[in-house]
């Protein structure tokens, strides 16, 4: 698959609920498939757009769990969202990505109240380099499929399981729509389990089935840094854990559980 056939986007609406992906869209470990990364971004955006469709609420997202319920295809899909928890405070939303009428992706996010805490924020996770610092990665060299040629990644590895990375991308969310900067950002974040390898992917397949995100504090781009540790169990299992940075340090912590295992003929 080639990038240079499709828009300079990785999705065209095609209804009030339903959207196209494009050729940026096209998953690291089949052609035929979606990358997670755009559309957990495309899952925030539909969230931000049925916010919208009511009043300004003071809420921020502070959390969103993502579960991946299996293949999701190259193809349109729907998003649906809907509160299940309501509050003033506090409010619980629910999305759902459906292909062909098929959930593919359920995902929660906790909104809580904005209040003023600046005299008390702090972090112990220390800054990592800015990505001037970090020199280029062709991460095509590793990966395939039309996410991973739409992006620009700075990149220093310490070892097997261990890397720091800046992820940007010059590919519209959406085309023709306003996107806000936390569906931007987050729509880079699953690259994570794509830059710290604890094996090469030529022997080894290990996608994650998840993804949660929490944000102590609302990230803006147009980079989305990732500090990253992989491990890998004795039963089939890993983990991908990252603390996540913007240019003004760092502003929360993403996980994803991976399954492992040998590629099939290796």
């Amino acid at each position: 698959m080639t990038s240079t056939v499709a828009p300079d986007s990785y999705y065209e609406r095609t209804d009030e609920h339903r959207y196209k992906p494009t050729a940026h869209a096209g998953g690291a470990w089949h052609s035929d498939e979606q990358h997670f990364s755009p559309l957990a971004g495309l899952i925030v955006h539909a969230i931000d757009r049925f916010r919208a469709a009511r009043a300004d609420d003071g809420l921020a997202l502070a959390r969103i769990s993502y579960d991946i319920l299996g293949r999701i295809p190259l193809d349109e899909c729907e998003i649906r969202v809907e509160s299940v928890r309501p509050g003033r405070t506090i409010e619980l939303l629910e999305a759902v990505a459906l292909v062909a009428g098929r959930p593919v992706v359920r995902a929660r996010a906790w909104l809580l109240a904005v209040g003023d805490t600046g005299a008390v924020a702090d972090s112990p996770d220390e800054r990592i380099a800015p990505p001037e610092a970090l020199a280029p990665w062709d991460m095509g060299e590793q990966w395939d499929g039309g996410y991973i040629s739409s992006i620009e990644v700075r990149h220093a590895s310490a070892g097997p399981g261990r890397a720091v990375a800046w992820i940007s991308s010059r590919v519209a969310l959406v085309a023709g729509e306003p996107v806000s900067p936390l569906a931007s950002y987050l729509a880079l974040v699953d690259t994570a389990n794509g830059i710290a390898v604890q094996q090469p992917p030529t022997a080894w397949i290990f996608p994650n089935v998840d993804l949660t995100i929490h944000l102590h504090r609302q990230p803006r781009g147009p980079w989305t840094g990732l500090d990253t540790t992989v491990s890998f169990g004795p039963a089939g299992h890993g983990r991908t854990g990252s603390v996540l940075h913007d240019l003004d340090g760092p502003v929360g912590h993403a996980e994803q559980i991976l399954t492992v295992r040998p590629l099939p003929g290796t």
